[in-house]
């Protein structure tokens, strides 16, 4: 080789090395500044988060992960405990979709059919009394238009069954104007009778089968029974807050934050009372299959890159493609005069199996980023201060999630501008969207 091809070459080499580390540099610089975005959100004193965990998923893979706050705030001084990786939330509603996740591989193996009566697998009849000759099926269940209400709650302790709170619940617990799979209306008691289910079929206790059928064999760590952790996964458990006592409604931006869940810092959990007489396949609903996943974001993300990958996760099929397909696909879509469901002030308006579809083109309050197109699937969560996202956009392979431990102020009351989300919700996805998404490379 010449000399003027070596210094050519050499030139040319020289020069990729200074542009990879100009846009190592750039994403650095990148990175700070989503840093010092979402710092500012957390620390916003007119809507003060105790704590956020967030994780953004590009082309399939994480890009941005970081946290804020602390996952324990002493009430009497002392030391807290920072926000980690490793730090478990409890995140409410967005557990429905693991569920969901673990449920699909039930049908996988043909334990149990979407379009079954699920009075079948139950072993009693479950028949909207205004609606007796429809049957609930999963398919419903899962797509919140089973006309089941929560009108008589969703939970219940070891000592009842399923079979006799539906006795005793009347009325109060069923639609009397929409039959079986033609209206939606969100309702938590549809997962209390999924996870009863997917019990009833297997003869595993729902915390435990959750931990099989996914926790376990994607390495996981948390579960839906913190009274069964290890000690390193309590001591890495959020407490969640708000700055009101949990039993009222008045808050105080300005006041101390009080805690509301899982404060396990302080006293350790339990098993739940009636355990050790507890008939499995009678009650899941103490284990809450509709909100009681503890785990981090960065394990949340490792599911989403499962999806992303068609199922597959360190070298195992744990769903089908077809299984995750059918799974996002729309069970159901708000019409457009409202009349085929109850979209909550536009938060809801079309709905997969155990998930919620976002557009990006759709009308106020069904998209999640302000003036980007970022259609999506996913699950929202809100519960004892928490409020949570798990969304990702199939097509492009991207992704977005966050956990926020407590907010200060009512969030409810502080909608953001372009959502059907609050104030702080928004403009953490937007940040992360714009941030991690559009522009870090």
């Amino acid at each position: 080789m010449n000399q003027t091809m070596l210094r050519w070459l050499g030139g040319w080499m020289g020069g990729l090395l200074l542009g990879s580390t100009a846009m190592a540099a750039a994403g650095e610089v990148g990175k700070v500044k989503l840093d010092n975005q979402l710092a500012a959100i957390v620390g916003d004193v007119r809507q003060p988060l105790a704590s956020l965990s967030v994780l953004a998923i590009r082309r399939g893979q994480p890009v941005y992960q970081q946290q804020f706050g602390d996952r324990y705030l002493p009430a009497q001084g002392g030391q807290s405990l920072p926000v980690t990786a490793d730090t478990l939330f409890r995140i409410a509603s967005v557990s429905k979709m693991m569920t969901t996740l673990a449920l699909m591989r039930l049908v996988e193996q043909n334990k149990l059919q979407l379009d079954q009566d699920v009075g079948i697998y139950l072993g009693f009849s479950l028949r909207n009394p205004y609606f007796p000759t429809q049957a609930i099926t999963l398919r419903s269940l899962l797509s919140h238009t089973s006309s089941l209400r929560d009108a008589a709650g969703y939970s219940w302790g070891a000592e009842r069954s399923l079979r006799d709170v539906f006795t005793a619940g009347g009325d109060a617990m069923w639609a009397n104007n929409a039959a079986p799979g033609r209206y939606f209306s969100y309702a938590n008691l549809n997962w209390g009778v999924i996870g009863t289910v997917m019990e009833k079929v297997t003869g595993e206790r729902f915390d435990r089968l959750m931990r099989r059928l996914l926790l376990a064999p994607m390495g996981l760590r948390g579960g839906y029974n913190p009274a069964e952790f290890s000690p390193g996964e309590l001591n890495d458990m959020a407490t969640l807050y708000r700055k009101r006592p949990a039993d009222s409604e008045t808050w105080n931006p300005d006041g101390p934050w009080i805690a509301q869940a899982d404060d396990v810092h302080v006293q350790a959990p339990v098993q739940p009372a009636g355990l050790d007489n507890y008939v499995i396949g009678s009650n899941a609903t103490l284990f809450s299959p509709t909100g009681g996943l503890r785990i981090s974001a960065a394990d949340m993300g490792k599911v989403m890159q499962m999806l992303l990958a068609g199922g597959r996760y360190r070298g195992q099929q744990l769903l089908q493609p077809a299984s995750i397909a059918l799974m996002f696909t729309k069970q159901w879509q708000l019409a457009a005069d409202g009349g085929n469901g109850d979209s909550d002030q536009g938060l809801f308006r079309a709905w997969g199996l155990g998930n919620q579809q976002f557009d990006a083109d759709g009308a106020r309050g069904n998209g999640l980023v302000a003036e980007a197109r970022f259609s999506a699937a996913g699950h929202l969560g809100d519960a004892y201060g928490l409020r949570s996202a798990f969304v990702l956009d199939f097509a492009n392979r991207n992704g977005m999630i966050y956990l926020i431990g407590g907010t200060g102020s009512d969030p409810d009351q502080q909608r953001g501008p372009h959502t059907a989300l609050s104030r702080p919700e928004e403009a953490v996805l937007d940040a992360l969207y714009h941030g991690a998404i559009v522009n870090l490379d």
